[in-house]
């Protein structure tokens, strides 16, 4: 509950992703990848439901076995948000927010929600979202890292897996600044019935990022900044890191 808004977690786990296949299943000190972020989103004393959303009968018997909860999903589903969509339409969860909580980041944390949910119950946004202050050299170039530009009210202007904004001059007394956008979001529930009417855009398959779907349309994504890491697992170079990082 956060300040009388149900809240509800809900993550998504496609077994078969695009960059890194089973990832969801990799085990990680002996574990598999999702049972951390179970045991992460667990912590988070916020959430009124926790499940997963998930399209393979091996996952669900990964995820039986560890004691998670989780809905069956359509194989069909082209991103995480439409699991959510799919709970929603066939009131399998019901919630005055959902947040999306992506199956390959374990290093969320009870601060990172608080972050994320800070507005929620006063501001008019359809979306919730964070970003992060970029500083190595690496990150700013990668098209692995997806940045977002905001206005002067926190609210997303664009998301690009390219480097966002390009500095053509650098105003004088001014240093260059660029945010990694943290692939965590909250939607109100009448922010994910609308985006249940929409369709992918250009945009959107262009850059592989969901999140232009919803701006292309004229939704309202407000973005909070954060100082906490969240670190996803995205490639098979990822796992060596996340297993440094990880308790025990």
């Amino acid at each position: 509950m956060w300040n009388d808004k149900k809240i509800a977690c809900v993550i998504p786990a496609r077994l078969q992703s695009t960059r890194f296949p089973r990832k969801i299943l990799e085990p990680l000190k002996g574990k598999p990848l999702i049972e951390w972020v179970w045991s992460a989103a667990s912590k988070v004393s916020y959430f009124d439901e926790l499940v997963f959303a998930i399209d393979s009968e091996e996952t669900a018997r990964v995820i039986e076995g560890f004691g998670g909860r989780y809905y069956m999903t359509s194989l069909d589903c082209p991103v995480g948000t439409d699991r959510l969509v799919e709970l929603q339409k066939r009131s399998l969860v019901s919630a005055d927010v959902w947040v999306n909580w992506q199956a390959d980041g374990p290093f969320i944390t009870e601060k990172t929600i608080e972050n994320l949910l800070q507005s929620c119950d006063k501001d008019n946004a359809d979306v919730w979202t964070l970003k992060k202050r970029l500083h190595k050299e690496e990150d700013i170039i990668s098209p692995d890292v997806s940045k977002v530009v905001c206005d002067a009210n926190g609210k997303a202007l664009y998301f690009s897996r390219a480097t966002l904004p390009f500095y053509r001059k650098v105003p004088e007394g001014k240093e260059k600044i660029y945010y990694k956008h943290v692939g965590l979001y909250a939607y109100s529930d009448n922010g994910l019935k609308k985006i249940s009417t929409l369709q992918p855009c250009d945009l959107e398959v262009i850059e592989q990022l969901e999140q232009l779907r919803f701006l292309y349309n004229g939704m309202h994504v407000q973005v909070h900044e954060t100082q906490y890491e969240t670190f996803e697992i995205d490639l098979p170079e990822h796992v060596k890191r996340a297993e440094g990082l990880l308790p025990g």
